[in-house]
């Protein structure tokens, strides 16, 4: 209770906005950390992965709970009686007495669905064959990393340190318009115009398009993986279904997903009682850009490294080097976009 009571204490801010807020990327940070130390003392990462997924359902976790906890804490000081943790059910049924919004337990949701299909331990069908870790590496090469290096290259502890922290930022920043949201006090949704908004119907559409897509590339390319092992086919490079449209789907539907997460949370941070709940109102136009940024640089963050960093310039230059001679090759990346799909 001491340490509860000093956590509570040391992250609350006069916003009750922050006071959520600040814990909830702070435990990305603390999850990442824990997980480093014992990982470079046993010389593997092999647990690198699977403390990405935990650490975004832990965050979004906590989030939906810690106005609660610090209610039934300050009742329990008090000698009142104290509040009820939030109903999900009563959330999605639009109970005025859930303790949540429905848009809470939506997205918070929809990043479980991700961060569980992301999570390579999980052998499940519509698991992603590669996590979007930090790392973005194929089985195989992650398995001869867990051999490679700490042993041999004792330097390396510094940079594996920071490899861990590097994830708790990504983290931070994919999960930004979730934890954005599920900070606001429950009072924020009950100025909203309507029960359901157009930007709540948009940012839905698209995160279930996003990963609809992503499921189906993914889906498509094991089975060409496959297929090849069994020797149904001799082709070197998957260009049928929806590789025939884009040279990376399963990239295009990854930074959809979050595109629509950002969304809908959008439409509730940039609305007169999203800014209020924030502690933007009174800010005008600045506090609405505050608030777009805060939804929008998670899918700008992971668009940039799908594109940029470690997703299609991978993938590309891998390829080039191997088929750039060839024309069938140069014949389906002259003709396919390289991330939106043709029509």
């Amino acid at each position: 209770m001491a340490v509860l009571s000093t956590l509570l204490h040391a992250t609350s801010f006069s916003r009750p906005f922050l006071s959520t807020l600040v814990p909830s990327i702070a435990l990305a940070y603390t999850i990442q950390g824990a997980v480093a130390i014992p990982s470079i003392l046993a010389q593997t990462e092999r647990f690198y992965d699977l403390s990405g997924s935990l650490t975004y359902l832990s965050c979004v976790g906590l989030s939906l709970y810690l106005p609660t906890i610090r209610a039934r804490y300050a009742a329990q000081l008090a000698g009142a009686v104290k509040p009820a943790f939030p109903s999900i059910l009563g959330a999605l049924s639009g109970a005025n007495a859930a303790g949540l919004n429905w848009r809470q337990v939506a997205l918070s949701a929809a990043v479980g669905v991700w961060a569980v299909r992301s999570s390579p331990p999980l052998k499940l069908p519509f698991t992603h064959p590669i996590h979007s870790g930090i790392l973005p590496l194929r089985p195989d090469q992650r398995r001869q990393r867990h051999r490679l290096p700490l042993r041999r290259h004792p330097h390396l502890p510094p940079k594996f340190l920071g490899a861990f922290f590097a994830q708790a930022t990504w983290v931070s920043l994919c999960l930004m318009p979730v934890l954005a949201l599920n900070s606001l006090p429950i009072s924020t949704f009950a100025g909203l115009s309507g029960a359901v908004g157009i930007t709540d119907l948009l940012g839905i559409l698209l995160y279930v398009g996003g990963l609809g897509f992503e499921v189906t590339a993914d889906r498509q390319k094991n089975a060409w993986v496959q297929g090849k092992k069994e020797k149904k086919h001799s082709e070197d490079f998957l260009t049928r279904g929806l590789w025939s449209k884009s040279r990376h789907p399963n990239y295009f539907g990854e930074a959809t997903l979050w595109t629509g997460i950002a969304t809908l949370s959008a439409g509730v941070l940039m609305s007169g009682p999203g800014q209020v709940g924030m502690g933007l109102a009174g800010w005008g136009v600045l506090g609405k850009v505050a608030a777009g940024g805060m939804a929008g640089v998670s899918p700008a963050f992971v668009s940039f490294l799908l594109l940029k960093v470690s997703g299609v310039p991978m993938s590309e230059g891998k390829y080039d080097k191997r088929y750039g001679d060839r024309k069938d090759y140069k014949r389906w990346k002259e003709g396919t976009p390289m991330f939106v799909p043709k029509l």
